[in-house]
């Protein structure tokens, strides 16, 4: 990136809390311009503009994105961190639910980034890092959406480096593993009867995720990953993120036979 650090405008969506908080206030204090977006933002004392937007609203993310270059008169960085969790057995989540976290996921970051490219095309230069998960490399058991939507993200990711190659435009995706980031709190979640077939299980994985984002790493360690991209001039496609074990299972699946993959998949959640 050309300009200096204390130039540079960042906007980051999703930074009233968790790994978008930590972010936003790391590059703040790293001298950097920020603006960050929640879906309420008079509801959070920050310590970077906070602006209303909703990714499932696309007049509201086109304004976002309008409010900033009015200001600044460009964006140099886009981080589409925002996003939410879905936990529940793909058969009984409602289709309704499942179109809500693809628009948070999915469509809403792409929109994102079609309001911001013709700025960065006009600049001749630009940023966009997309936080997909490492959970979008495997169908995880009662979290089908939302590994999907994250490998839905990877995709768009890698499609958009190819496009903008050359044009001065960096695409790159984090896909990180457990953090402690709050999550639980915003995920949608299937109702779970006691007369379904997947009561038990369902209730027991829970569960486990919860012990495993408790346990997770501090988000503190994006905030400082996600600097050191953008002063990166030559950015890899994905950077992973997270736990050992965490972190493996991409190498995991590719690597090992697939019936020996499925086998410790099973046995790790207890399913096998």
């Amino acid at each position: 990136m050309s300009r200096s650090v204390s130039r540079s405008i960042v906007l980051i969506t999703g930074a009233s809390s968790g790994m978008g908080l930590a972010t936003a206030d790391f590059l703040t204090r790293k001298g950097y311009r920020v603006y960050g977006t929640s879906r309420r933002p008079e509801k959070y004392e920050v310590s970077f503009p906070l602006l209303a937007m909703d990714y499932t609203d696309p007049e509201s993310i086109r304004r976002t994105a309008t409010e900033i270059l009015q200001r600044e008169g460009r964006i140099d960085v886009l981080i589409n961190n925002g996003g939410r969790g879905m936990i529940g057995p793909l058969a009984e989540t409602p289709s309704s639910d499942m179109h809500a976290l693809y628009e948070t996921n999915v469509f809403g970051p792409l929109e994102l980034i079609k309001a911001v490219l013709p700025a960065m095309h006009e600049q001749g230069e630009g940023l966009i890092i997309n936080i997909s998960s490492i959970a979008g490399f495997a169908g995880l058991p009662f979290r089908g959406g939302y590994s999907s939507s994250k490998a839905a993200l990877m995709i768009l990711s890698e499609t958009l480096r190819f496009e903008l190659h050359g044009s001065g435009i960096r695409v790159t995706d984090i896909a990180p593993g457990d953090f402690r980031t709050g999550i639980a709190q915003k995920r949608f979640y299937a109702p779970n009867r006691p007369d379904s077939p997947y009561y038990e299980q369902y209730e027991r994985i829970l569960r486990q995720i919860d012990e495993e984002v408790d346990s997770g790493l501090p988000p503190e360690m994006m905030a400082r990953l996600i600097e050191k991209i953008i002063r990166t001039p030559r950015p890899k496609m994905q950077y992973r993120i997270g736990p050992f074990m965490q972190k493996m299972l991409p190498a995991a699946k590719a690597l090992l036979p697939q019936f020996l993959y499925e086998k410790i998949m099973l046995k790790m959640y207890g399913l096998g």
